[in-house]
């Protein structure tokens, strides 16, 4: 041994110091060289090395008696070399370690291969500490196993917060599954992250591989420039409902949409000294679908009074318009004959026209005071509309009608659709006019197919509604005129309401800024499309009557 060996290894090393280390450090048969002097690392080196390392070392013989160990396996198991030198590995060893792992260990260094796990060992003090553990077989001249060095730190501080980290992981994905609510974590690229089994469910149920995209396109559909200015904030919205037309067995759906963006510190090795993070979405989707067709219910029963009495109302408009039309002709007819004698100056018909004049007077008061009856409607609060929603309402409270006339509805709408501004009870009128006026068609021609087809799709920044019938159609030559006062292709129809149904709806279309048409490419009936701005297109609506 040379001076520089520690005092407490001299005399206590059973083995020729040349059996183990050679007077100079080598790798692969070369000796190590010290820089441009060219000098072979004397062995002292070696051992202060060994000695100063922070890992815990110790060398056995080929039975794992401990013949060596530096002052970090003192600090990390509490044992001297007078204490431990001479005794065998096991005697750290705590009974807790299972014997499969002792199995593995002996088979992998017995076949001169390197070791490295995880044991259960126990200091002097009697305190267990979790090991990290490195065991490499050294080999004597002839390629014989001569002795181990084992090398190991004490991670029972760092496998503590590796498990606290893991238990709260766990605790986070036990309550994300348990919630009845459905969240989805999305990066910046929308990339999904993170999710528990009520989203997993919405994969099935939806029948989208992706659902938060889904409802991600429809949130931004709704919220328009909201949206952006979200994102760039940093702003989360909560509440913002979704509503889902399905043709499955669970049919229309409603879900409540909210959003949390937050960021997270990127872990990469390239961000250690340059931190970067990364920005991410909570979203949370609740199924209300339950709550919305409790409130659809009442709501039913509310617009059916609602509209029986505003229906009643234009009834009562309408009649009057009407007969203030059949009172207006004839007064016309005799406007037109008083000109006619005032133009011919003829004195032998003064007392006539005298007595026209008398009529269209009185004619004129009539007319005045019928337009003094004819009953106001309320004005209408212009508000966001879902055009799915209110034509899905407008068919429930039709649903009777359709059953007595034997009409079938095929309901096509688009899954999502953005809103439209406008006011919802003349919006119900309108629709209420062109079904009525498709179930007369149908009725009137004894059509065999009575189908009405109702769908609804997004074009461009138009949102349309298609309402098309299986009755005779209208003429060519027609269709230019259906929508003037009195004018209908019903010539048995009595009444003087008759005719006013579609002028009613073109005005209410006009009043949002849409447009109505029949369609000439339709060729089974007749279909009436119908086209609106959609809300974040229009900056005002003005409604009035």
């Amino acid at each position: 041994m040379t001076k520089s060996t520690p005092d407490y290894l001299q005399g206590q090393i059973e083995i020729e110091t040349a059996d183990i280390l050679s007077p100079a450090l080598s790798v692969n048969g070369q000796a190590l060289k010290s820089g441009k002097a060219s000098k072979t690392l004397p062995f002292s080196l070696f051992v202060k090395a060994v000695e100063q390392a922070p890992v815990a070392i110790s060398i056995t013989d080929k039975k794992a008696n401990i013949l060596y160990i530096n002052q970090a396996f003192t600090d990390v198991t509490g044992y001297n070399a007078a204490e431990i030198l001479g005794q065998n590995e096991s005697a750290l060893s705590d009974k807790s370690t299972p014997r499969q792992i002792y199995y593995d260990l002996w088979h992998t260094i017995s076949r001169k291969q390197v070791w490295h796990g995880q044991l259960v060992n126990r200091q002097k003090m009697g305190q267990r500490y979790l090991a990290d553990l490195t065991i490499a077989p050294m080999l004597d001249d002839r390629g014989a196993i001569s002795h181990y060095i084992g090398m190991h730190r004490d991670v029972t501080l760092a496998h503590y917060a590796e498990q606290q980290v893991n238990n709260q992981k766990q605790l986070i994905e036990s309550v994300l599954n348990a919630s009845p609510v459905a969240m989805v974590v999305l990066d910046c690229d929308k990339r999904v992250v993170l999710d528990n089994q009520m989203y997993k469910m919405l994969i099935s149920e939806l029948d989208k591989k992706e659902p938060a995209l889904f409802f991600l396109e429809a949130l931004e559909q709704d919220m328009g420039d909201l949206w952006g200015d979200n994102i760039d904030r940093q702003q989360g919205f909560a509440n913002r409902e979704v509503r889902i037309e399905s043709a499955g067995l669970k049919g229309t759906r409603w879900f409540s949409c909210s959003g949390n963006w937050f960021i997270e510190n990127d872990v990469c090795a390239d961000t250690f000294f340059a931190r970067q993070s990364k920005d991410y979405l909570l979203l949370t989707i609740n199924d209300i679908s339950p709550l919305r067709r409790q409130q659809e219910k009442l709501q039913i029963q509310t617009l059916r009074t609602m509209l029986a009495e505003e229906e009643h109302i234009r009834s009562i408009r309408e009649t009057l318009l009407g007969a203030m039309h059949q009172i207006r002709q004839p007064l016309n007819q005799i406007n037109a004959a008083m000109q006619i004698m005032t133009q011919r100056n003829d004195a032998n018909n003064s007392p006539i026209r005298d007595l026209l004049g008398q009529v269209q007077k009185m004619g004129e008061e009539t007319l005045a005071t019928l337009q003094r009856c004819v009953p106001e409607i309320p004005e209408s609060a212009v508000v966001p509309v879902n055009l799915n929603q209110l034509l899905h309402e407008v068919m429930l409270l039709y649903s009777t009608k359709f059953l007595a006339n034997g009409i079938v509805v095929d309901w096509l709408p688009n899954p999502v659709l953005p809103n439209i501004l406008g006011a919802e009870n003349k919006l119900r009128m309108l629709f209420k006019q062109l079904i009525d006026n498709a179930v007369n068609a149908m009725n009137r021609a004894s059509s065999q197919e009575r189908i009405i087809k109702i769908s609804t799709t997004i074009e461009h920044d138009w949102v349309c509604v298609s309402v098309a019938d299986s009755g005779p159609g209208i003429p060519a030559n027609q269709r230019s005129k259906v929508f003037e006062p009195f004018f209908t292709t019903n010539q048995s129809t009595a009444g003087v309401q008759a005719g006013m149904g579609l002028v009613m709806s073109k005005e209410i279309v006009n009043q949002h800024n849409g447009m109505i048409e029949i369609d000439p490419q339709y060729k089974n009936g007749c279909s009436f499309k119908i086209r609106f701005p959609c809300q974040k297109n229009l900056a005002m609506v003005n409604i009035h009557e």
